[in-house]
């Protein structure tokens, strides 16, 4: 049983990564990126912002972190890293360790030090997808002379 003792911040994330508040869509990509800044996922499995002394919930379709774009980073013209570019505006090495296909075959993986999942947008995906691999239905990326599998979640 969850306990509504943290009120609801009134603020919805949809699948894309769009902020609403009260129906409006957010466009203060500074606030959007200070609510990221100060959001955690409680032990219900809630996104919460922690501000001001002040919590409350995020209502989130997905996940609340997109992923918008990825780039294959080489050195030496051998493929060493993977960068994302986030839904807060932020780029990170991506994790291959953690990728994993969800319901509706959608890859997600996890972000900010393992802390959060989050979903690839349809041209991110398909930007990974160039490197991607398939050997007897399990698929994989492969860089630095290792395979990642790519997880399927049942």
């Amino acid at each position: 049983m969850i306990r509504e003792d943290i009120p609801p911040c009134l603020i919805f994330i949809d699948k894309e990564g769009r902020w609403v508040h009260k129906g409006l869509e957010m466009i203060r990509r500074e606030i959007i990126q200070l609510f990221y800044q100060h959001m955690e996922i409680d032990p219900h499995g809630r996104y919460v912002i922690h501000l001001a002394g002040q919590k409350c919930y995020v209502e989130v379709e997905d996940t609340a972190f997109v992923i918008q774009r990825v780039t294959l980073e080489s050195r030496e013209q051998r493929p060493e890293r993977f960068l994302v570019w986030l839904s807060d505006d932020t780029r990170e090495t991506l994790n291959l360790d953690t990728l994993y296909v969800g319901g509706e075959n959608v890859l997600y993986c996890r972000v900010k030090d393992g802390r959060f999942p989050a979903r690839f947008q349809r041209a991110a995906y398909y930007q990974l997808a160039e490197h991607a691999g398939e050997e007897r239905g399990e698929y994989f990326i492969f860089v630095q002379g290792r395979k990642h599998v790519i997880r399927h979640l049942d």
